[in-house]
């Protein structure tokens, strides 16, 4: 039992209630102390953070079937049509003046559009090699800078699996430079320019490779042109 102070007046309380309660039968007593216990609990409940109901069943269920309606987005599917894919021809090529791995490309996309763009081939081929030579591009990547040199594209290539062997695409002879690539089944009007947070690309790229005839496709439908399709010497290979 907690011990009492000893000041005069806490004495006093403890003896009038004792005398009090002593006075009182057993019956009398708990009915004293019931009211007591009863107003303390009254006055405890009081100062308590009240608890939430239950939620209603009905709601609780509608809330779960709009959560089953959000779509999830690393579920979403991404279709290749946000994709701005062009038809260009390297006009020059030069190695990048701090970067021994990368190559400059002026990229012409027809009427005037030419393009600056830095790519990871100096392994694989000299500037020479790519001068006049026709590429698949990506036009609507986010410009960026390589380096401290500005990239307004992505040049498409099919790659072996030990990237021993990089090609980029090549367009068919009579295809219009500038044209946009088309994917049978995926109409669709492509983003001005993609959001890298939306990670768009990183979604697509694993579905893109060249079939055993060297085509490239997405997902087995083809990179059409209007002289027809896009293709590479390197077949059953990733296209990045």
């Amino acid at each position: 039992m907690a011990t009492v102070g000893t000041s005069p007046v806490a004495q006093g309380i403890v003896s009038a209630l004792s005398k009090h309660f002593s006075g009182l039968s057993i019956d009398q007593n708990k009915e004293e102390f019931g009211g007591a216990f009863k107003k303390i609990a009254v006055q405890k409940h009081a100062f308590e953070p009240h608890k939430k109901a239950p939620a209603d069943g009905k709601a609780t269920e509608a809330k779960k079937k709009m959560k089953e309606k959000e779509p999830v987005e690393k579920d979403v599917e991404v279709k290749v049509s946000v994709l701005n894919i062009q038809v260009g021809l390297i006009r020059t090529a030069r190695k990048h003046p701090s970067a021994d791995s990368l190559l400059m490309e002026e990229i012409d996309l027809g009427d005037g559009n030419v393009r600056q763009v830095v790519s990871g081939l100096a392994k694989y081929y000299s500037p020479e090699d790519l001068v006049n030579r026709r590429v698949v591009l990506i036009t609507n990547v986010k410009p960026g800078k390589l380096r401290d040199m500005t990239s307004s594209g992505l040049v498409l290539c099919a790659s072996n699996e030990d990237h021993t062997v990089v090609e980029p695409l090549l367009p068919p002879e009579g295809a219009v430079l500038g044209e946009r690539i088309s994917f049978s089944g995926y109409d669709g009007k492509p983003e001005d320019v993609l959001n890298p947070k939306k990670k768009q690309l990183e979604k697509i790229t694993p579905h893109l490779f060249t079939d055993g005839n060297g085509v490239a496709t997405f997902k087995g439908v083809p990179f059409m042109t209007s002289a027809g399709p896009c293709t590479s010497t390197v077949s059953n290979a990733a296209i990045k």
